[in-house]
């Protein structure tokens, strides 16, 4: 786990007691607060004892399992037997049990559907979505040895409600054939859709309510002129794609800016613990990022001060592909000081964002439209048309009063104004 995880909380088992276990093979499945991961095998070997249930809380460093090997132990007798506490005959006996299903798997009832291996997470899913065991068969799968993916049976289902919407006459009550169904997915209406919450969207929704709920939100708002950085960044980024290999978005100019202001205003870097405040040495800029399937995860830039302009556009556009691609560690959303949100990359022009907890501000960037504008030059006023967005800053009013809010994002409007058009990446 990354080092700022303490614990995770254990999801599923995908091996049993008995089962053999090839090194790097994934054993079970972990989760924090928005990450799931898989836990692999350091060794060949059997299972033999689990420490942990589904839904318990496992601090870093605990003993999760024991993996029996075949390799002779070349430590002391008795530190072997404080350490693996696991009796031959318990062994023995493991064995035994694996022998019998073996053959019970080799010679197959007859009439009956040929053993097919389900991991516990395409069985918990088929459970909870009221698939029996002969249609869960029937689902074509493209793992190893046509084993089905998670991927394989969510794609099954999601054919499966298309094709049930499609066929399901109007006014008419859902026929469930399947044992013990948890949830119908229309009612009896016909035009109404029930969805279960995911564990995803459970988390987001308690931690948004205990945010609102716990910080005495305010907001501030000011407008950017960012002509100057538009007109930059356009006459650069074919230089800066063919140097690097990528695009060089709005994104990491603005989280610069974020940074610098976050050191100039180190009390928008802070917690709060009861009635004690603590500012945060390391400027980690958390990056709201959406979702494919409509949720929204925070990956963060760690020590976001010490990168240039390069160096910062890289980590944003690395924790974004891992976002999409639902490969973000543990570590890469955790320990965020301060966040920052693009609502303007959906078309809204200011938002009011919840706080992210336990941090103490959050700023929302708008979209980035023309508008007419009033220049003033030493010849006098005219209008012109300007690039310009604006910024929505929201704040904790316990500790960040008025006029800090206003003063933090009026010094991230005068960097992005001020923007020095010679340079150089």
């Amino acid at each position: 786990m990354g080092e700022s995880v303490a614990e995770a909380t254990l999801t599923s088992w995908l091996k049993n007691l008995g089962d053999t276990i090839e090194a790097d093979e994934a054993v079970l499945e972990i989760a924090t607060d928005k990450v799931d991961s898989e836990v692999p095998s350091e060794v060949d070997g059997i299972l033999v004892q689990k420490f942990f249930e589904i839904d318990d809380v496992i601090s870093v460093g605990q003993t999760i399992a024991i993996i029996e090997t075949a390799e002779e132990d070349t430590k002391d007798d008795s530190v072997a037997a404080d350490t693996i506490p696991i009796e031959n005959s318990a062994v023995a006996s493991i064995k035994n049990d694996i022998e019998v299903a073996k053959d019970l798997l080799q010679s197959p009832a007859p009439n009956e559907i040929t053993p097919r291996f389900y991991s516990p997470l395409v069985k918990n899913i088929a459970k909870k979505e009221g698939i029996t065991k002969e249609e869960l068969h029937s689902v074509p799968g493209t793992g190893k040895n046509s084993r089905v993916t998670k991927k394989d049976i969510l794609d099954y289902l999601a054919t499966r409600v298309s094709s049930a919407k499609t066929i399901a006459p109007q006014n008419s009550v859902p026929v469930v054939v399947a044992d013990n169904p948890v949830q119908t997915l229309s009612t009896s209406t016909g035009q109404d859709e029930i969805i279960e919450m995911t564990r995803m969207g459970k988390l987001i929704s308690k931690h948004m309510t205990q945010s609102v709920q716990t910080a005495a939100h305010v907001q501030s708002f000011i407008e950017v002129d960012v002509t100057r950085i538009w007109n930059w960044r356009n006459s650069i980024k074919a230089q800066y794609k063919s140097r690097e290999g990528e695009n060089l978005t709005f994104t990491p100019i603005f989280m610069e800016a974020v940074a610098i202001a976050l050191k100039q205003h180190p009390m928008l870097n802070a917690t709060i613990e009861g009635d004690t405040i603590r500012i945060r040495k390391n400027i980690n800029l958390g990056m709201a990022t959406a979702l494919a399937d409509g949720n929204l995860i925070v990956p963060v830039i760690k020590n976001a001060d010490q990168l240039n302009l390069s160096g910062m556009s890289k980590q944003v556009n690395n924790l974004a592909l891992k976002a999409r691609t639902n490969q973000l560690a543990p570590d890469d959303v955790q320990d965020g000081s301060y966040t920052v949100t693009n609502v303007g990359s959906f078309g809204s022009i200011m938002g009011t964002p919840i706080i992210n907890q336990p941090q103490v501000g959050i700023l929302a960037i708008g979209a980035i439209r023309k508008t007419p504008a009033v220049i003033e030059t030493s010849e006098g006023d005219f209008i012109g048309i300007r690039h310009k967005l604006f910024l929505s800053h929201s704040y904790d009013h316990r500790i960040i009063n008025g006029a800090l809010g206003g003063q933090f994002i009026k010094t991230i409007k005068e960097y992005l104004e001020s923007w020095d058009v010679n340079r150089q990446l």
